[in-house]
Protein backbone atom coordinates (compact mmCIF):
# COMPACT_ATOMS: atom_id res chain seq x y z
CA UNK A 1 0.00 0.00 0.00
CA UNK A 2 2.97 2.15 0.87
CA UNK A 3 5.24 1.40 -2.53
CA UNK A 4 4.48 4.76 -3.75
CA UNK A 5 6.43 6.43 -0.96
CA UNK A 6 9.56 5.23 -3.57
CA UNK A 7 8.11 7.43 -6.27
CA UNK A 8 10.21 11.01 -7.39
CA UNK A 9 7.01 12.72 -6.26
CA UNK A 10 7.20 11.34 -2.85
CA UNK A 11 11.17 11.05 -2.91
CA UNK A 12 11.57 14.64 -3.09
CA UNK A 13 8.40 15.87 -0.24
CA UNK A 14 10.51 13.64 2.23
CA UNK A 15 13.85 15.08 1.71
CA UNK A 16 12.11 18.65 2.58
CA UNK A 17 10.33 17.16 5.34
CA UNK A 18 13.50 15.85 6.97
CA UNK A 19 15.65 18.46 6.22
CA UNK A 20 12.66 21.54 7.34
CA UNK A 21 12.14 19.93 10.13
CA UNK A 22 15.59 19.98 11.85
CA UNK A 23 15.84 23.46 10.39
CA UNK A 24 13.12 24.85 12.30
CA UNK A 25 13.65 23.06 15.56
CA UNK A 26 17.36 24.66 15.89
CA UNK A 27 16.29 28.17 14.87
CA UNK A 28 13.39 27.82 16.99
CA UNK A 29 15.98 26.79 19.45
CA UNK A 30 18.68 29.52 19.06
CA UNK A 31 15.76 31.91 19.75
CA UNK A 32 14.72 30.20 23.06
CA UNK A 33 18.52 30.49 23.70
CA UNK A 34 18.28 34.23 22.55
CA UNK A 35 15.15 35.14 24.86
CA UNK A 36 17.40 33.34 27.79
CA UNK A 37 20.48 35.22 27.27
CA UNK A 38 18.49 38.38 27.47
CA UNK A 39 16.71 37.30 30.65
CA UNK A 40 20.35 36.40 32.33
CA UNK A 41 21.35 39.47 31.18
CA UNK A 42 18.61 41.44 33.12
CA UNK A 43 19.05 39.45 35.97
CA UNK A 44 23.21 40.28 36.17
CA UNK A 45 22.48 44.49 35.24
CA UNK A 46 19.73 44.48 38.07
CA UNK A 47 22.58 42.57 40.80
CA UNK A 48 25.45 44.49 39.36
CA UNK A 49 22.93 47.88 40.12
CA UNK A 50 23.11 46.55 43.62
CA UNK A 51 26.76 46.13 44.17
CA UNK A 52 27.47 49.22 42.45
CA UNK A 53 25.55 51.47 45.21
CA UNK A 54 27.42 49.84 47.74
CA UNK A 55 31.04 49.90 46.11
CA UNK A 56 33.68 52.28 46.76
CA UNK A 57 33.76 54.97 43.85
CA UNK A 58 37.21 54.76 41.40
CA UNK A 59 38.74 57.09 39.70
CA UNK A 60 37.47 57.76 35.94
CA UNK A 61 40.16 56.52 33.91
CA UNK A 62 40.44 53.30 35.66
CA UNK A 63 36.68 52.78 34.33
CA UNK A 64 36.86 54.30 30.91
CA UNK A 65 35.70 53.21 28.34
CA UNK A 66 32.16 52.17 29.45
CA UNK A 67 31.22 48.78 28.78
CA UNK A 68 28.28 46.44 29.93
CA UNK A 69 30.58 45.56 33.20
CA UNK A 70 31.79 49.15 34.18
CA UNK A 71 28.09 50.85 33.55
CA UNK A 72 26.61 51.83 36.02
CA UNK A 73 29.79 52.02 38.74
CA UNK A 74 30.44 54.48 40.84
CA UNK A 75 33.16 56.83 39.40
CA UNK A 76 35.29 60.26 40.98
CA UNK A 77 36.18 62.61 38.57
CA UNK A 78 38.17 66.32 40.03
CA UNK A 79 38.29 69.51 38.03
CA UNK A 80 36.37 72.80 37.18
CA UNK A 81 33.07 73.24 35.48
CA UNK A 82 32.48 75.31 32.32
CA UNK A 83 29.51 75.13 29.96
CA UNK A 84 26.47 74.13 30.85
CA UNK A 85 23.65 73.02 29.02
CA UNK A 86 20.03 71.44 29.22
CA UNK A 87 18.60 67.94 28.12
CA UNK A 88 14.92 68.89 27.46
CA UNK A 89 12.03 66.26 27.99
CA UNK A 90 13.37 64.20 30.14
CA UNK A 91 10.84 62.01 32.40
CA UNK A 92 11.51 61.07 36.65
CA UNK A 93 8.62 60.12 38.56
CA UNK A 94 5.85 60.62 36.18
CA UNK A 95 6.93 63.80 35.25
CA UNK A 96 8.60 66.08 32.63
CA UNK A 97 11.35 67.96 33.15
CA UNK A 98 15.13 69.01 32.04
CA UNK A 99 18.34 67.43 33.07
CA UNK A 100 20.93 69.99 33.95
CA UNK A 101 24.94 69.41 32.19
CA UNK A 102 27.44 70.86 33.09
CA UNK A 103 31.08 69.95 31.21
CA UNK A 104 33.70 69.21 33.91
CA UNK A 105 36.98 69.87 32.87
CA UNK A 106 39.38 67.14 34.20
CA UNK A 107 42.54 67.85 35.57
CA UNK A 108 44.21 64.27 34.63
CA UNK A 109 42.23 63.95 31.50
CA UNK A 110 44.65 66.75 28.99
CA UNK A 111 42.00 68.81 29.35
CA UNK A 112 39.23 66.88 28.12
CA UNK A 113 35.46 67.87 29.64
CA UNK A 114 33.16 65.09 31.39
CA UNK A 115 29.53 65.82 31.42
CA UNK A 116 27.88 65.71 34.42
CA UNK A 117 24.67 65.65 35.36
CA UNK A 118 24.00 67.52 38.13
CA UNK A 119 20.15 67.08 38.74
CA UNK A 120 16.55 67.06 36.95
CA UNK A 121 14.29 69.97 37.24
CA UNK A 122 10.85 69.60 36.21
CA UNK A 123 8.84 71.85 33.63
CA UNK A 124 9.52 73.29 30.58
CA UNK A 125 13.54 73.57 29.98
CA UNK A 126 14.83 77.19 30.83
CA UNK A 127 18.26 78.75 31.66
CA UNK A 128 17.02 80.60 34.44
CA UNK A 129 15.26 77.50 36.13
CA UNK A 130 18.82 75.84 36.14
CA UNK A 131 20.75 76.98 39.37
CA UNK A 132 24.60 77.65 38.51
CA UNK A 133 27.48 75.45 38.74
CA UNK A 134 29.87 75.89 41.59
CA UNK A 135 32.78 78.13 41.00
CA UNK A 136 36.05 76.59 41.85
CA UNK A 137 37.82 73.35 41.74
CA UNK A 138 35.20 70.72 42.43
CA UNK A 139 35.18 66.65 42.83
CA UNK A 140 32.40 64.95 41.41
CA UNK A 141 31.30 61.44 42.63
CA UNK A 142 28.26 59.50 40.65
CA UNK A 143 26.88 56.52 38.73
CA UNK A 144 29.20 56.39 34.96
CA UNK A 145 26.94 55.68 31.80
CA UNK A 146 27.56 55.19 28.21
CA UNK A 147 27.02 58.18 25.87
CA UNK A 148 23.38 57.57 25.17
CA UNK A 149 22.53 56.83 20.92
CA UNK A 150 19.79 59.38 19.06
CA UNK A 151 16.28 59.09 20.02
CA UNK A 152 17.08 57.07 23.24
CA UNK A 153 14.52 59.25 24.97
CA UNK A 154 14.60 62.94 25.40
CA UNK A 155 13.41 65.92 22.50
CA UNK A 156 14.36 64.90 19.08
CA UNK A 157 17.21 67.23 17.58
CA UNK A 158 15.90 66.25 14.01
CA UNK A 159 13.86 69.92 13.85
CA UNK A 160 16.61 71.67 15.87
CA UNK A 161 16.84 72.74 19.57
CA UNK A 162 17.24 76.15 20.83
CA UNK A 163 20.76 77.31 21.27
CA UNK A 164 22.00 75.81 24.94
CA UNK A 165 19.91 72.63 24.91
CA UNK A 166 20.63 69.50 23.26
CA UNK A 167 18.68 66.22 22.32
CA UNK A 168 21.28 63.37 23.98
CA UNK A 169 23.89 63.27 26.47
CA UNK A 170 27.13 62.21 23.85
CA UNK A 171 30.59 63.48 22.71
CA UNK A 172 28.94 63.28 19.67
CA UNK A 173 26.11 65.88 20.30
CA UNK A 174 28.68 67.81 21.76
CA UNK A 175 31.50 67.93 19.67
CA UNK A 176 29.99 71.19 18.19
CA UNK A 177 28.99 73.14 20.75
CA UNK A 178 31.97 73.69 22.84
CA UNK A 179 35.79 74.09 22.02
CA UNK A 180 37.74 71.11 23.19
CA UNK A 181 37.52 67.37 23.64
CA UNK A 182 34.72 65.60 25.24
CA UNK A 183 34.85 62.22 27.78
CA UNK A 184 32.61 59.88 25.49
CA UNK A 185 31.14 58.84 28.86
CA UNK A 186 28.85 60.92 31.47
CA UNK A 187 28.34 61.03 35.20
CA UNK A 188 25.22 61.61 37.11
CA UNK A 189 25.89 62.69 40.26
CA UNK A 190 24.80 60.57 43.55
CA UNK A 191 23.63 63.31 45.45
CA UNK A 192 22.00 66.38 43.13
CA UNK A 193 22.99 70.01 43.60
CA UNK A 194 20.63 72.30 45.60
CA UNK A 195 17.17 73.05 44.16
CA UNK A 196 16.66 69.69 41.86
CA UNK A 197 16.11 65.58 41.58
CA UNK A 198 19.42 63.15 41.25
CA UNK A 199 18.93 61.51 38.30
CA UNK A 200 19.10 57.80 38.48
CA UNK A 201 21.77 55.39 36.79
CA UNK A 202 19.84 53.42 33.84
CA UNK A 203 20.81 49.83 32.75
CA UNK A 204 23.19 48.93 30.24
CA UNK A 205 22.02 49.63 26.72
CA UNK A 206 20.61 45.30 25.87
CA UNK A 207 20.52 44.80 29.32
CA UNK A 208 16.90 44.74 30.20
CA UNK A 209 13.77 42.89 29.08
CA UNK A 210 13.15 45.47 26.23
CA UNK A 211 10.79 44.41 22.76
CA UNK A 212 13.62 42.72 21.56
CA UNK A 213 13.84 40.19 24.32
CA UNK A 214 9.71 39.25 23.48
CA UNK A 215 10.36 39.21 20.08
CA UNK A 216 13.15 36.54 20.03
CA UNK A 217 10.21 34.75 22.91
CA UNK A 218 8.02 34.78 19.79
CA UNK A 219 9.68 33.61 16.69
CA UNK A 220 10.45 30.63 19.24
CA UNK A 221 6.66 29.59 19.30
CA UNK A 222 6.93 30.28 15.28
CA UNK A 223 9.22 28.28 14.24
CA UNK A 224 7.86 25.43 16.83
CA UNK A 225 4.06 25.90 14.62
CA UNK A 226 6.28 26.01 11.87
CA UNK A 227 7.88 22.27 12.58
CA UNK A 228 5.01 20.96 13.35
CA UNK A 229 2.88 22.13 10.56
CA UNK A 230 5.27 20.42 8.37
CA UNK A 231 4.97 16.92 10.25
CA UNK A 232 0.72 17.33 9.89
CA UNK A 233 0.80 17.98 6.38
CA UNK A 234 3.44 14.74 6.00
CA UNK A 235 0.92 12.85 7.42
CA UNK A 236 -1.87 14.50 5.91
CA UNK A 237 -0.49 13.45 1.99
CA UNK A 238 0.35 9.95 3.23
CA UNK A 239 -3.31 9.37 4.35
CA UNK A 240 -4.82 11.05 1.29
CA UNK A 241 -2.57 8.93 -1.10
CA UNK A 242 -2.81 5.96 0.98
CA UNK A 243 -6.52 6.24 0.72
CA UNK A 244 -6.35 6.30 -3.20
CA UNK A 245 -4.38 3.45 -3.38
CA UNK A 246 -6.38 1.48 -1.45
CA UNK A 247 -9.61 2.38 -3.40
CA UNK A 248 -7.44 2.11 -6.95
CA UNK A 249 -6.73 -2.04 -5.11
CA UNK A 250 -10.48 -2.05 -4.69
CA UNK A 251 -11.55 -0.92 -8.24
CA UNK A 252 -13.11 1.77 -6.59
CA UNK A 253 -10.62 4.50 -8.45
CA UNK A 254 -8.24 4.32 -11.67
CA UNK A 255 -4.81 5.80 -10.58
CA UNK A 256 -3.94 8.38 -13.89
CA UNK A 257 -0.74 8.51 -16.02
CA UNK A 258 1.51 9.00 -12.82
CA UNK A 259 -0.23 6.40 -10.56
CA UNK A 260 -0.77 9.08 -8.70
CA UNK A 261 -4.23 10.25 -6.93
CA UNK A 262 -6.49 12.50 -9.04
CA UNK A 263 -7.14 15.67 -8.15
CA UNK A 264 -10.09 16.22 -6.04
CA UNK A 265 -11.70 18.97 -8.06
CA UNK A 266 -11.49 16.36 -11.49
CA UNK A 267 -12.74 13.75 -9.19
CA UNK A 268 -16.19 16.16 -8.82
CA UNK A 269 -15.63 17.32 -12.30
CA UNK A 270 -16.51 13.69 -13.69
CA UNK A 271 -18.70 12.79 -11.13
CA UNK A 272 -21.34 15.84 -11.99
CA UNK A 273 -20.92 14.87 -16.09
CA UNK A 274 -23.73 13.13 -17.78
CA UNK A 275 -22.25 9.80 -18.29
CA UNK A 276 -23.38 8.00 -22.05
CA UNK A 277 -26.08 5.19 -21.44
CA UNK A 278 -25.92 1.57 -21.97
CA UNK A 279 -27.43 0.40 -25.86
CA UNK A 280 -29.90 -1.40 -23.24
CA UNK A 281 -30.85 1.46 -21.44
CA UNK A 282 -31.28 3.29 -24.62
CA UNK A 283 -33.32 -0.02 -26.58
CA UNK A 284 -35.95 0.31 -23.16
CA UNK A 285 -36.31 3.90 -23.28
CA UNK A 286 -36.89 4.12 -27.42
CA UNK A 287 -39.47 1.05 -26.72
CA UNK A 288 -41.10 3.27 -23.23
CA UNK A 289 -41.67 6.21 -25.91
CA UNK A 290 -43.36 4.57 -28.74
CA UNK A 291 -43.19 5.23 -32.61
CA UNK A 292 -44.54 8.70 -32.13
CA UNK A 293 -41.28 10.14 -30.53
CA UNK A 294 -38.51 11.87 -31.51
CA UNK A 295 -36.23 9.87 -30.60
CA UNK A 296 -38.09 6.93 -32.58
CA UNK A 297 -37.20 8.21 -36.32
CA UNK A 298 -34.02 9.10 -35.31
CA UNK A 299 -31.85 7.24 -38.37
CA UNK A 300 -28.60 7.12 -36.18
CA UNK A 301 -30.56 5.61 -32.60
CA UNK A 302 -30.87 2.08 -32.84
CA UNK A 303 -34.48 0.73 -32.82
CA UNK A 304 -35.24 -2.34 -30.49
CA UNK A 305 -36.91 -4.10 -33.33
CA UNK A 306 -37.05 -7.60 -30.99
CA UNK A 307 -39.80 -9.42 -29.60
CA UNK A 308 -43.67 -9.52 -30.32
CA UNK A 309 -43.57 -5.68 -29.70
CA UNK A 310 -41.35 -5.03 -32.84
CA UNK A 311 -42.83 -7.26 -35.20
CA UNK A 312 -46.15 -5.85 -34.40
CA UNK A 313 -44.55 -2.53 -35.31
CA UNK A 314 -43.47 -3.30 -38.21
CA UNK A 315 -46.76 -4.93 -39.64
Amino acid sequence: MYRFLLTPRWWGINVFVVLAIPFCIFMGSWQLGRFEDRVQGHKDASAQSTANEKAAPRPLGSLLPVDQQTSGKRATATGHYGKQLLVPDRELDGRTGFYVVTLLRTEGGAGKALPVVRGWVPGAASATKAPAAPRGEVTVTGALQASESPGSGGASAAGGLPAGQLGAISAASLVNLVPYDVYDAWVTLDTADSGMTAVPATAPQGSGLDLKAFQNLGYTGEWFVFAGFVVFMWFRLLRREAEFERDAALGLTEPDATGTAPDAADASDRADSPQPASPEARAFHLDQAGPGSKAWHDPEVERPWSGSAGKSRRG
